[in-house]
């Protein structure tokens, strides 16, 4: 059904048509403040240092949709040094189990925990990481989203990963009931590295970054652990809990995830951070982007203007703004004079963005 709808992200406001089923607009992403250590970190799964004790949890994730609350909690600190980016996640699980031994096996076949993180908030040339309770990885690197026909490089390796799990239970034993487990990771900034000059440590900025568990209903197979299958012999869908929801079950929407922003502060002090303007404005774009690619599935052209998107104004922080549509043989183009940073901010029909003085 098409309709005009109303799309909030915070303070930003915009409409469009409906050409297929929407996610849910009304979240905003999470935020956090990863202060330094200089506490020597290490990674054994049991959090013993002093910085972990005054790091703060992020809010208990919640189902991916953002709608409903998970069976089991699930919670995240973060610090940094200037060589790694710390990560302790601890979740609530009664039955801790896994069976997935090999590296770059998909991980998420087991219950797990994964890691997404975008450092320069483009959505494009992004990183995942997925560990399950056995501590076995899965990394990869991903040159744009999957709606975009990414380049997805299966045989990147983050070097210098460190991780380790501690149980507080017993790991793939069904006659216990366990308290669940937590996950320690260590990830070194120059894994991240673009060339050997550059400078990546996002000293006091921010990284986009979500964090997601997948946990899956299970059955005793002759005393092991399986995911558990309908009637039919199929598995039954996996839960997918978020510290940032998506609105949609897809974690790969870079643009919906959370702000990490890593304060040149130490541990126990005090620092504050606000999303910048300009990001909202990109949060805008990716409406149109949406609303563009609906246009595009009903009517197989791209909208020439934006009457046909029924667009009507674009409101961030009491700034109206006015978008400029520019089509071309290829696709399009959809860009925003900042009125915050005085940037032009563009987006193209593949999810490219762009920002020019």
């Amino acid at each position: 059904m098409k309709g005009k709808i109303k799309v909030l992200f915070g303070a930003v406001c915009c409409f469009y048509a409906l050409g297929c089923a929407q996610p849910k607009q009304d979240i905003v992403p999470q935020q956090y403040i990863a202060y330094k250590t200089s506490e020597n970190m290490t990674i054994d799964g049991h959090a013993s240092e002093v910085s972990w004790d005054k790091a703060e949890w992020t809010n208990l994730f919640i189902d991916i949709e953002g709608d409903k609350k998970p069976k089991y909690d699930t919670k995240v600190k973060m610090l940094w040094d200037d060589e790694y980016y710390y990560i302790l996640a601890k979740m609530e699980e009664p039955h801790v189990w896994g069976d997935l031994k090999q590296r770059d096996t998909i991980i998420f076949y087991n219950n797990d925990f994964e890691v997404f993180i975008d450092p320069d908030s483009d959505t494009y040339n992004y990183y995942e990481l997925e560990i399950n309770a056995l501590n076995t990885v899965w990394d990869l690197f991903l040159t744009k989203p999957y709606r975009d026909n990414p380049a997805v490089l299966n045989d990147w390796t983050l070097t210098g990963l460190k991780s380790a799990v501690s149980v507080d239970g017993t790991l793939n034993n069904p006659n216990d009931t366990d308290k669940g487990w937590m996950l320690e990771i260590a990830i070194p900034f120059a894994a991240y590295k673009t060339s050997y000059f550059h400078k990546n440590v996002p000293v006091d900025t921010f990284w986009r970054v979500n964090f997601s568990r997948v946990n899956w209903q299970h059955d005793l197979v002759n005393g092991k652990y399986k995911r558990k299958k309908d009637s039919k012999g199929d598995f039954l869908p996996e839960y997918n809990w978020v510290w940032s929801p998506i609105g949609v079950i897809n974690m790969h929407e870079p643009e919906k995830w959370g702000y990490v922003y890593f304060s040149s502060k130490a541990i126990g002090e005090t620092d504050s951070f606000e999303i910048p303007k300009d990001e909202k404005i990109k949060w805008a774009l990716f409406s149109l982007y949406r609303a563009q690619r609906a246009y595009k599935n009903e009517h197989k052209v791209w909208a020439s203007n934006f009457n046909d998107l029924n667009n009507s104004e674009i409101v961030i922080d009491g700034e109206t703004l006015k978008p400029s549509l520019e089509n071309h043989s290829t696709g399009y183009n959809i860009s925003i004079k900042s009125p915050f940073s005085g940037k032009t901010i563009i987006i193209t029909e593949d999810g490219t963005l762009k920002m020019k003085p």
